[in-house]
């Protein structure tokens, strides 16, 4: 097999391997998304902006880059494809972290993107084109739709760009097909927004911009897979594209349009429900249409991420294995085992290690987020019961304020390291003049100590929740109601420190003042109250 170049170039932070399938590549963010959130995210949302651009690496990168300073986005694949000219980048996260990394996207798009330029085989009405909401785990459709409501909200009043819903959020039927939306591409969409009331947006005015206008949308999982001709005659990809899609007749669920890329005849296509038309059954009628003109499939490319399900679906019908149970696949067998184990290595590992972050302050981070966990699960423990029907509304309210406070803890354990990172950068710039490296340096300190004064504010709200629920909740698990207290304890005297020798460096000598009187009230508050959630538990456990 002849080798393939990868025509993309990543930034140090995402970085990819060539796998041995023709233009199939695995973005190792994805291990280690598997590795580090999967298994702990109670919500997980996909969302697969598709851009207007795939020739410019520093464009592609600028926004995919956007997406990863999100605390909580993963960025799992950037697909980047020249001929389309079209990147698409795959994304993950709990909802409101997704809800932002779409919002940074779409808004960098808006700045770098100008569709009077642009040039490519692929429809398009936007720099940002299409922006789909998935729901993965532990979300509904509905709850997805509401992202997608709010983000079309924000990008429409506050960036300007006209919004469209389609798929399951659309707010009529006509516009559930993105095809209906996109009909005729930017260009008549630029001649018709403002005199055709079919065209009026959703959200954001119905003004032509050079960004266009952008689409977003809840829809099930989708495999853009396309197959390739031994041709460079585009008219029969074309005519076995309209053979096989739904529109004209074909499979279910098969959207497929015929290009010419790289001078050859290529299937393009999306698949919308793998389950009910699976890629080999796909494949195998392109493959007995090609045959119709002499052609033959020479090789086929996966865009972004597919389900591991429909690739075991491909895998058994090839190979006739009917009795095929995918824990037989080594891999997956590990993943199993594996997740098992909630030890946090990877953390354990990086604190561990010869560098200075993380350090002392994202260990406060977890500290209060083990915390609010703790005082969380006392409280779901007590929610249900009978016993405590009468405090069952309290119960619920701890539950979802933990719940709340343990996210932006967890988000702080990462926010720390940047912070500390972004002073030393600026310490060691030597680029910039002696004023500016003092702006620098007094910019990064003041960041430094807002991240462990707000992690040692929030553990105290952590504390607090541990006292009442430590009053109300089950006497069962009353020992880790006051552990919970004791990790917020611990998390505000550890933050206090970083608080207090970033204070003690700054030059707005008001600032740190400021900081001093708001860090002593937290401190004499943690410890009544941890005093307190100790005297309960003894008081209400018996010991």
């Amino acid at each position: 097999m002849a080798s393939v170049l990868v025509r993309l170039e990543m930034s140090e932070s995402c970085k990819f391997k060539y796998i041995g399938c023709p233009r199939l590549y695995v973005n190792l963010c994805f291990c280690e998304f598997i590795s580090k959130a999967y298994v702990t995210m109670q919500q997980i949302v996909e969302c697969v902006p598709n851009f207007s651009e795939g020739s410019r690496s520093e464009i592609y990168n600028a926004i995919a880059d956007s997406i990863r300073a999100v605390p909580g986005c993963f960025v799992l694949d950037v697909s980047a494809d020249e001929d389309h000219n079209r990147t698409v980048i795959t994304f993950v996260g709990e909802p409101e972290a997704v809800e932002e990394g779409a919002y940074r996207a779409i808004a960098m798009a808006a700045s770098l993107i100008d569709l009077e330029e642009h040039e490519g085989e692929h429809p398009r009405i936007g720099a940002t084109d299409v922006c789909p909401i998935i729901p993965v785990r532990g979300i509904t459709v509905e709850e997805c739709v509401a992202i997608a409501k709010r983000l079309g909200q924000r990008v429409g009043d506050d960036l300007g760009v006209a919004v469209y819903l389609y798929g399951e959020a659309a707010a009529t039927p006509a516009r559930r097909s993105l095809s209906m939306i996109r009909r005729g591409e930017y260009e008549m969409w630029r001649d018709e927004v403002q005199t055709n009331p079919e065209r009026k947006p959703d959200f954001g005015p119905a003004i032509p911009k050079n960004w266009g206008a952008t689409v977003i949308g809840v829809r099930p999982f989708l495999i853009a897979y396309n197959i390739y001709l031994n041709t460079g005659d585009v008219t029969p990809a074309k005519k076995i594209a309209e053979a096989i899609r739904f529109s004209s007749g074909g499979l279910r669920h098969v959207q497929a349009m015929g290009f010419l890329v790289d001078g050859r005849a290529q299937v393009s296509m999306n698949l919308t429900n793998f389950r009910k038309t699976p890629i080999h059954r796909v494949q195998e009628m392109v493959r007995k249409e090609a045959a119709r003109y002499g052609l033959s499939i020479t090789d086929a490319e996966l865009i972004g991420l597919a389900p591991q399900e429909s690739l075991f679906d491909a895998a058994q019908w090839y190979l006739q294995l009917d009795e095929f149970d995918e824990r037989q696949v080594l891999e997956v067998r590990i993943g199993q085992e594996t997740a098992a184990d909630i030890t946090p290595r990877a953390f354990l590992n990086a604190t561990a290690d010869g560098t200075p972050t993380p350090g002392g302050g994202s260990t406060a981070a977890l500290a209060g987020a083990l915390g609010a966990a703790l005082t969380q699960m006392v409280a779901n423990l007590t929610v249900g019961r009978k016993k405590y029907a009468h405090v069952e509304a309290e119960a619920v309210e701890i539950v979802r304020r933990t719940s709340l406070l343990q996210d932006e803890l967890a988000r702080a354990v990462k926010a720390d390291s940047e912070a500390f990172e972004e002073v030393m950068r600026a310490y060691r710039d030597k680029t910039l003049s002696s004023d500016e490296k003092e702006e620098a340096i007094e910019k990064a300190t003041i960041m430094a100590g807002e991240v462990p004064l707000s992690v040692a504010r929030w553990s105290l709200e952590v504390a607090a929740l541990a006292r009442e629920i430590s009053k109300i909740g089950n006497v069962n698990a009353l020992t880790d109601a006051a552990a919970g207290g004791i990790m917020a304890q611990a998390a505000v005297q550890i933050a206090s420190l970083n608080v207090r020798v970033n204070a003690a460096a700054l030059k707005d000598r008001e600032l740190s003042e400021k900081w001093l009187e708001e860090l002593g009230t937290f401190e004499r508050a943690i410890e009544a109250t941890s005093k307190e959630i100790l005297s309960i538990a003894a008081e209400r456990g018996g010991f």
